[in-house]
């Protein structure tokens, strides 16, 4: 439907109702307009000065209109019909808008008491507003009802889709602007729809904004013939229903109607889950709309010149400044509020009760969920009577782990794994024991494990699975993200942005933390050699640790027991994000479940089985962190043992890569004194999973980094043997051992023969590795037997 589809009349009650629909969005873009503009004067009770002007004029006005707009007839909405409503805003920069729908309806006011429904609250609101000390110009943590700041366009229908999920009964619009519509995680998320079951989660109510411009060129969605849009939203299982137009009169008539029309057919759902299309709102309207319409003689209102601040000059040019005493004067805000600056009744009580407001919909500020109940990672543990001696596929056992957590879970609907295709590949597929892969389209005979109310979400995009696992966990329930090592780098950004939402949300009082964002990285560098290069890259981990270090972890356990504890710790968090990488192929096992248990606790520690410095002073201290590193390492001493006997050799794994940096810089940090009693004040030679000047990063100012040689990946990867990809980043045991001999000053006399003995042993595994396409059979059955 369009804003000029004939309609029949409207009764007085509509015409009523539509007259308050008005007065409620004149006054949201007033407050919206005022916050990018003034410091004073927040009524307008005398004329403008430039003195009432902010000295920095930030924020962005051309998305505003059509937020506010669809946010009034959200309100009407829910007022008529008492649905549960969450708003996603795509166009992050409208926090303007969402700012002045939370002080209307109260909320605002609630969370946050200095800004009252007052004149000297208004003043407060205005100011703070994109200000040092304020508020951001996104949508923000600060603003009542957000759970999506939009600094990055792109992920607004995922999020939207992930709150959905288990959510029966809530409908989730979701405002997406035309410039974030050319995003490819915002196309990817279209299919969003064939991942929600109507009988078992929300409806996502997608509401498209076609005001025609991003920052300075026109949209390719706003330039689509209208058909040509309707065949794509179609394909992608959506009804388009459309509403246009610039007389507001007009479009408030056709957009309750259309509204209306998509609650109904959503409110079916649940009956008929198997509808097809679902709608999916299209609101043409101009970019700016109720704004200056000419500036300095050019068009500005339906313009990209519309995006940020229309009028830029208005402390310096008398006439800016007129210009915008008249339009914010056009919005007839004496109409609007009393004497005292609150919203007059029509406006102010024109809201739900309690939460059904939009803006104080709990849902929205860490939900209401349940605490998750985890098994215990003992019971799912690997037997290990002697360390280093039997192998088990780490991700396999956490697999049994995980279909455990999701049993006892089940009746409180609150977890969910995600992955990119990648579940079973990852050695998980136990959890395929007690439920399917989410899917609601047709079947074929050979198809595995699917089912409409899977609780395995599987999509070829890592952007769409953490888009979704985000909106979940924002909303208050649990999950896992598995993906390749390599590709986890897909969604760095969208962890930076999440990380960031979590760091300012824990100082809101008024949000509940929400549970953590766990990534289990597997199929990871050190056995990719099947893969190649192309495969191969440890890097996610630098790039996590190097957002803020109250909201981030990142773990590498060395065997399965480990990672079952570090996995069950992770689950049990709140507030972070856990990055934890483990093999999936079979490796050696070294803890029992107690020990690792301890050890994750720890951190990091000596482990004196596999050291030879336990009766007297050590020599030199080898130190691993990760599956790989750590087998090679071990390695490495029962080389040093056969070569030097007397060599005294100190074993530290490290798990909790934070504990390497000083207290002061990471939460996780061990003050110097336990740092040295571990690490000694001996040559320390490190075997890292990762690029190798993270952990001089970690440790840059602690006592003797001189003396800390790291050896990781290089980045020489390539199609070959687990082993020799060791031996081309020179983390395998005898570049390692040679290293380590070469620090050990009493050894200089016979140095260049123990060299010699190493390489000799390098060149007979590469001609091996050449001539046959195998690690030689004592590198690749080696165990550990001192």
């Amino acid at each position: 439907m369009t804003a000029t589809t004939t309609t029949p009349a409207a009764t007085p009650a509509q015409v009523a109702t539509l007259d308050r629909v008005d007065s409620w969005w004149r006054a949201a873009n007033y407050l919206a307009a005022g916050q990018i503009y003034l410091r004073d004067n927040p009524l307008l009770r005398r004329p403008l000065r430039p003195s009432d002007i902010k000295a920095r004029l930030l924020g962005h006005w051309g998305t505003v209109p059509g937020i506010t707009l669809t946010h009034a007839h959200l309100t009407r909405a829910v007022m008529a019909t008492g649905r549960r409503v969450l708003m996603v805003t795509g166009p992050g920069h409208g926090a303007a808008a969402l700012t002045a729908a939370a002080w209307l309806e109260g909320t605002y006011s609630e969370h946050h008491p200095e800004v009252g429904q007052d004149l000297a609250g208004l003043t407060a609101l205005f100011r703070q507003f994109s200000a040092p000390g304020g508020v951001p110009s996104h949508a923000s943590p600060h603003v009542p009802g957000s759970i999506h700041e939009g600094g990055e366009l792109g992920y607004s229908l995922a999020h939207a889709t992930g709150a959905a999920l288990d959510n029966p009964g809530l409908v989730v619009a979701c405002v997406i602007g035309d410039g974030e519509a050319e995003t490819g995680p915002l196309a990817t998320s279209w299919h969003a729809t064939r991942f929600l079951n109507p009988a078992t989660d929300g409806a996502v109510l997608p509401v498209l904004h076609l005001n025609g411009y991003k920052i300075a060129n026109p949209t390719l969605f706003g330039r689509m013939r209208p058909e040509e849009l309707r065949a794509v939203l179609s394909g992608f299982g959506w009804r388009p229903v459309e509403v246009g137009g610039h007389d507001p009169a007009e479009v408030h008539r056709a957009y309750a109607d259309a509204v209306d029309d998509c609650l109904a057919d959503l409110a079916d759902l649940a009956e008929h889950p198997d509808q097809r299309p679902r709608p999916a709102l299209v609101l043409r309207t101009p970019k700016g709309w109720t704004g200056p319409s000419l500036v300095d003689g050019e068009r500005v209102e339906g313009t990209w010149r519309a995006h940020q601040v229309p009028l830029a000059r208005v402390r310096e040019d008398p006439q800016h400044l007129a210009q915008l005493e008249a339009w914010l004067r056009s919005y007839r805000p004496e109409e609007l509020f009393d004497d005292d600056g609150a919203p007059i009744p029509l406006v102010g009580c024109w809201r739900p009760r309690d939460e059904l407001r939009i803006s104080a919909n709990p849902l929205a500020h860490g939900g209401i969920g349940t605490d998750l109940r985890r098994p215990d990672p003992v019971e799912h543990a690997v037997a290990v009577p002697t360390p280093g001696t039997g192998t088990a596929e780490a991700t396999r056992v956490l697999g049994g782990y995980l279909r455990e957590a999701m049993a006892l879970n089940a009746e409180h609907h609150n977890l969910l794994y995600f992955s990119p295709d990648e579940h079973a590949s990852n050695r998980l597929d136990a959890v395929f024991e007690v439920t399917g892969r989410r899917w609601t389209l047709p079947t074929h005979p050979d198809d595995e494990h699917l089912s409409p109310t899977g609780r395995v979400l599987e999509v070829l995009s890592e952007h769409l699975c953490q888009g979704w696992l985000e909106g979940y966990l924002l909303t208050g329930r649990h999950g896992l993200l598995s993906t390749y090592e390599a590709f986890a780098h897909v969604v760095d950004s969208m962890v930076a942005q999440h990380a960031k939402w979590l760091h300012t949300a824990a100082a809101v009082s008024w949000r509940r933390p929400v549970p953590s964002l766990n990534y289990l990285l597997t199929s990871h560098v050190w056995r990719q050699d099947h893969n190649g290069a192309s495969h191969q890259d440890p890097g996610f981990v630098d790039h996590v640790l190097s957002k803020r270090p109250e909201v981030t972890r990142v773990y590498l356990p060395p065997d399965a027991n480990t990672l079952l504890a570090v996995v069950d710790h992770c689950l049990g968090t709140r507030g972070l994000v856990n990055v934890v990488v483990a093999g999936k192929q079979p490796g050696l096992q070294y803890l029992d479940a107690d020990s690792a248990a301890e050890h994750c606790a720890q951190g990091l520690g000596v482990w004196r089985w596999a050291s030879t410095d336990t009766d007297g002073d050590t020599d030199v201290v080898l130190a691993c962190a990760g599956d790989v590193p750590t087998q090679e390492a071990l390695a490495a001493v029962d080389v040093l043992t056969d070569l030097v006997p007397d060599l005294r050799v100190r074993f530290v794994n490290v798990v909790d890569l934070a504990r390497l940096a000083r207290p002061g810089r990471h939460p996780h940090g061990i003050p110097d004194a336990t740092y040295a009693e571990i690490f000694t004040d001996k040559p320390v030679v490190f075997a890292f999973h990762g690029y190798p000047w993270l952990v001089h990063q970690l440790t840059y100012d602690r006592p003797r980094h001189d003396d800390l040689h790291v050896h990781g990946f290089h980045d020489r990867g390539t199609t070959t043997t687990p082993f020799d990809m060791c031996v081309l980043n020179e983390i395998d045991r005898y570049h390692l051992a040679l290293a380590a001999l070469e620090r050990v000053p009493r050894l200089g006399d016979r140095i260049g023969h123990l060299r010699q003995r190493l390489l000799d042993k390098l060149a007979e595994q590469h001609a091996h590795t050449l001539r046959t396409g195998e690690d030689l059979p004592e590198i690749s059955g080696w165990r550990w037997s001192r």
